[in-house]
């Protein structure tokens, strides 16, 4: 085997991307590129201290800056680029959560409009102890302290949407995009179908960790340095964001209504069983039912997310993504090695 090519990403202040679609290249890529990269966290690195309220000193709508986008090389529509998390690591001692008046799932919104007032903007100042793998929080209220471990992973990942779209860094939908789900971490392969000529890959959105639906709409955001392989397969569709670990093959599915959402990935997981294991549509829709797990992504974005995932154990042994999961996995063990 050939050792990977690696690119070494270190983006400047004015060369992240804050959309997908739209945006030029910032390099081109062959198949197979290893991408050791530096992402900046969703306030753009401004929300330091307590006293940095996000509506002071960050500018809507340039929030989420995505490091890319990576032109593929030989990436057509109706490809799929696979996406390996070789490494997800924080690349700071802190990180920072707010409240934010009108965003989150607790409190109105512009589109979920009341009278009650929009709740204070509130920081939360996370430190972190990369060496121990703890994040500690502190109570504003009261002297509660707690140590939750560190759980590294990417809230967005995505390529350029069909149809011309350009969609900020904020939304997600079947190009991938703000998914805000935690099985975006290392060890995880993600597969994205391809809209436009080399895909225009693009990451961010780093947390050291996230509860399920990120309910307040804000996770612990932090910088990160990730190392990612990046793949292509030539004549497989990924109709929406697809994710395989050594354990789970997992739809999503980006939408409102939560139902919606919901139906989706449900949907997509039964169209994978049929495709590449075998299942008939209804045995699938049984099988399906009784086994997925369905874990919530957010419920604040834009578009909510929902997960649909399948313990690979009980699955017929069959190859999906020709393999690629195990061979990138393998990949990913000698680079650290």
């Amino acid at each position: 085997m050939t050792d990977p090519r690696i690119m070494t990403v270190r983006p400047g202040p004015g060369e992240y991307a804050w959309t997908f679609g739209g945006a030029a290249p910032l390099a081109r890529i062959a198949p197979g590129t290893v991408l050791d990269l530096y992402t900046e966290d969703c306030f753009a690195g401004r929300v330091r201290s307590e006293k940095d309220l996000v509506s002071e000193v960050c500018e809507f709508p340039f929030l989420n800056p995505q490091t890319g986008p990576f032109h593929i090389e030989g990436a057509e529509p109706g490809d799929t680029v696979a996406v390996h998390f070789v490494s997800v690591e924080p690349a700071r001692d802190w990180a920072a959560s707010t409240t934010v008046p009108l965003f989150g799932a607790l409190t109105s919104t512009h589109t979920t409009a009341t009278l009650q007032p929009p709740l204070p903007e509130t920081v939360w100042i996370w430190q972190l102890d990369r060496t121990r793998r703890t994040a500690l929080f502190r109570a504003h209220d009261g002297d509660f302290e707690a140590e939750l471990p560190l759980d590294p992973m990417h809230g967005t990942v995505g390529v350029a949407p069909a149809n011309l779209e350009v969609r900020s860094a904020l939304v997600p939908d079947a190009h991938g995009g703000n998914m805000d789900t935690p099985e975006m971490r290392a060890g995880v392969t993600c597969y994205l179908g391809v809209n436009v000529e080399g895909a225009l890959l693009s990451l961010g959105d780093g947390h050291a960790r996230q509860g399920e639906g990120e309910t307040c709409g804000v996770a612990v955001e932090c910088a990160m340095n990730t190392v990612v392989i990046v793949e292509l397969l030539k004549g497989v569709a990924t109709p929406w964001p697809r994710l395989e670990s050594d354990t789970h093959i997992i739809s999503t599915g980006s939408a409102r209504p939560l139902e919606d959402a919901f139906r989706i990935s449900q949907l997509d997981l039964v169209q994978w069983l049929v495709r590449d294991y075998g299942f008939g549509e209804l045995d699938a829709y049984q099988f399906a039912t009784q086994a997925v797990e369905s874990p919530l992504a957010n419920v604040c974005d834009t578009n909510y997310t929902c997960v649909a995932k399948l313990r690979k154990e009980w699955l017929p042994r069959r190859e999906t993504y020709r393999g690629l999961h195990a061979q990138l996995s393998e990949t990913a063990t000698t680079l650290r090695s």
